[in-house]
């Protein structure tokens, strides 16, 4: 605590210092010429002791200094750059000055591309500049990274100091990418729709409740946008799509987060076997943009999103999994003692359907590593989906199974406005026998079925959980930028945000912070470092 009230203490006299010297602080602008990679690529041709004719212009951050700040290492988004600094070159004033300068400030330079005898090109600077005074210290590396609760309540410090945090960003905006684009290729329409619904909708979750002041009323954040998007094809729309946020009042795990981001996408006059070879060649595309080959290594094992994936039915997989034939029962009773033989712990499921999912969810999904749709799902588990022509009491539905996890949902969608009443009443006497996270019926959008709604199909992937095969993440939390956390409770039970006031002065609200309480601000980090942490430099730059 001490240590870092003084770190904060230097860096205020050096801030006064340098405004002293009437040295602008915290520029409105830098004109850059090159980023770092730039330099590294572009002047590689550079031989010992060569320096370039041309000049370039860089800023970025001070990670490191060596050698009383004769070489210091600036890094932007695209990498990491050496630069040099030289009295007899900057001049005696410039070369005083930069003793003012700590760990984490952000500068821009001007200088000459020049490689050294060791190592790849550097920067021998000419001119440099304050862009921005950092005020807090910056932790070390190695106390910080592993502290996983304090990565993610300082994510700005993770992604500052984590190489490998940026990367699976980076990867998850790549990932986003190449799926709009294969869509697009075959013309499917991104479109918006409602954050807000007046009736929560489209998957088994709890929502999020809020209110509508002007009118008066409940709203409810959405937990899925599909309701709307198969609106869309009533309205003559044939193929459309939407990434964006979903929001479930649940609890958070490894796999879950609160907001979520997911794909949910609908195409006309297609049904579930069409939608397998679109889901198939789609995730094949994105691991290999995203992962260079088909082949991707997640916690151990590794995956292959070769084509063709692998299909079974739902029954099919169980009675290869636990050697149970569910077919061969006659009764739900009968069934009922065979699920309970193979280890099944049924509670309320009182339905065929019901115990045929339950088995599948409890003794086969996780023994499925590679690729794999799940195919023909009962109906009792399936709101909107189409009945299968040939096999009575099952629905044309598939889920894709990677390492043992959900990772995908598609199906032939019902587009019956008799047949989805009837599914939605079903709901209802579920709701009303105490499962609270069925949602409850849409009368709106059986409405616009009544209008004619094409044979389609319809598929939802869970975008923050295909990153999480992609980049090794063994979290959610790692490739969500600002995951949700748990408030912080001090020793009196207080949240984080008061026990800042207690012990800062600092207000509890997000107003502006007075004077006076600036005064009072001891600096403590918001995240309790526990005693004798590494987290924080000892010198401060």
């Amino acid at each position: 605590m001490k240590q870092n009230n003084s770190l904060h203490a230097e860096k205020q006299r050096k801030l006064q210092e340098l405004k002293d010297q009437g040295v602008v602080t915290y520029a409105h602008r830098f004109q850059r010429t090159h980023t770092a990679a730039d330099v590294l690529d572009r002047y590689d041709h550079l031989v010992a002791d060569e320096q370039a004719a041309d000049r370039v212009r860089v800023c970025g951050r001070i990670m490191r200094k060596r050698y009383s700040w004769r070489f210091v290492d600036l890094e932007d988004q695209s990498g990491s750059i050496q630069l040099i600094f030289e009295e007899n070159v900057i001049g005696a004033q410039a070369a005083k000055r930069l003793r003012l300068m700590d760990r984490g400030d952000i500068i821009g330079v001007c200088g000459r591309p020049m490689r050294t005898r060791q190592g790849p090109p550097s920067i021998l600077v000419e001119e440099w500049e304050i862009l921005a005074k950092s005020m807090q210290p910056i932790p070390d590396d190695p106390g910080f990274l592993a502290d996983q609760e304090a990565r993610f309540r300082q994510r700005h410090l993770d992604f500052m100091l984590n190489k490998q945090a940026r990367e699976m960003l980076l990867k998850r905006a790549m990932t986003v990418k190449t799926i709009r684009a294969f869509l697009d290729e075959r013309d499917f329409l991104e479109a918006e729709t409602p954050i807000l619904h007046e009736q929560a909708g489209g998957a088994e979750a709890r929502p999020f409740v809020t209110h509508h002041n002007a009118m008066d009323r409940d709203m409810y954040m959405r937990i899925a946008p599909e309701y709307y998007l198969r609106r869309l094809l009533v309205g003559g729309f044939e193929r459309v799509y939407e990434i964006g946020r979903n929001f479930r009042n649940e609890g958070m795990s490894p796999r879950h987060n609160p907001e979520f981001t997911s794909l949910e996408m609908f195409q006309a006059y297609g049904d579930y076997n069409d939608l397998m070879e679109l889901t198939e060649m789609m995730l094949n595309q994105v691991v290999n943009r995203v992962c260079k080959s088909s082949k991707v290594m997640h916690q151990g094992i590794e995956l292959d999103f070769s084509l063709p994936f692998a299909r079974c039915t739902m029954t099919a997989a169980i009675k290869d999994t636990c050697g149970l034939d569910v077919d061969a029962y006659e009764t739900v009773d009968q069934l009922r003692l065979a699920a309970t033989a193979v280890g099944a712990e049924l509670d309320d499921q009182k339905t065929r359907g019901e115990i045929i999912n339950a088995i599948f969810e409890q003794k086969v999904q996780e023994t499925l590593m590679q690729p794999t749709f799940i195919i023909d799902y009962p109906v009792e588990v399936s709101v909107c989906q189409h009945r299968h022509p040939n096999k009575p009491g099952f629905v044309e539905r598939f889920e894709l199974f990677v390492y043992g996890r959900e990772l995908a949902n598609g199906c032939s969608e019902l587009n019956d406005p008799e047949e989805q009443r009837r599914r939605f009443a079903y709901q209802q006497e579920k709701r009303a026998e105490g499962h609270d996270e069925l949602p409850g019926p849409d009368a709106d959008f059986v409405y616009a079925m009544e209008f004619g709604m094409p044979p389609m199909m319809g598929l939802g992937v869970g975008i923050d959980r295909l990153v999480m095969l992609l980049v090794d993440a063994a979290s959610i939390k790692d490739v969500i930028a600002f995951p949700s956390m748990k408030p912080i409770a001090n020793s009196r039970g207080s949240t984080a945000r008061g026990a800042l006031k207690e012990v800062t002065g600092a207000p509890a609200s997000s107003d502006m912070i007075t004077s006076e309480a600036e005064q009072k601000m001891s600096f403590t980090p918001v995240i309790p470092i526990q005693a004798g942490s590494p987290i924080y430099s000892k010198g401060g730059k």
